[in-house]
């Protein structure tokens, strides 16, 4: 496996991309789903082009040395949304699937707390692994070598507060 680093400006055009394939699918949707940490930032900036609410699932299952060991998938237990119901068709957006266990398993648990709701849910990454159990309905990216992936703000996950400051404090 060999690694892909990706810059701030191609972070964000990737997700200009996405949201340029969804507008041409011609699906409507009534609400945004993110998955956080990765899929904060995409949910983000496709809740304000697309002019709709977001909601926000929590997950985790990367830690270990460099955040680069995949563990247990552990989910909140409540999604966080400013709206009294999802609505009937949902976008569920995350920045990537690897695996695609976490992808697979919000899918699951939106179906199960949201039973009746729910009409339809599609998904959208920025990038698709070949690896992944799941394919995204939207992604703009297919890596078929299965790269492990450098998004630009992961230096936050090397830095901590006190190197921070003294750097900040020594300019």
């Amino acid at each position: 496996m060999f690694d892909l680093y990706i810059s701030w400006s191609e972070y964000y055009q990737a997700i200009e991309e996405l949201a340029i394939k969804i507008y041409q699918s011609g699906w409507e949707f009534n609400q945004i789903v993110c998955i956080a940490k990765g899929g904060l930032r995409v949910g983000d900036i496709l809740s304000r082009i697309f002019e709709k609410p977001l909601a926000i699932i929590s997950a985790t299952s990367y830690g270990g040395k460099n955040n680069q060991v995949r563990g247990e998938i552990k989910l909140s237990q409540y999604l966080s949304m400013t709206t009294p119901q999802l609505g009937d068709k949902v976008l569920l957006v995350d920045d990537l699937v690897d695996s695609g266990n976490s992808l697979k398993a919000t899918l699951e648990w939106l179906k199960q707390h949201n039973k009746g709701e729910i009409n339809e849910i599609r998904t959208a990454v920025l990038w698709r692994k070949q690896c992944s159990v799941i394919i995204p309905d939207y992604y703009v990216h297919y890596l078929p070598e299965n790269p492990w992936i450098h998004q630009p703000f992961e230096i936050y996950e090397q830095l901590n507060i006190v190197d921070l400051s003294e750097r900040k404090h020594n300019r």
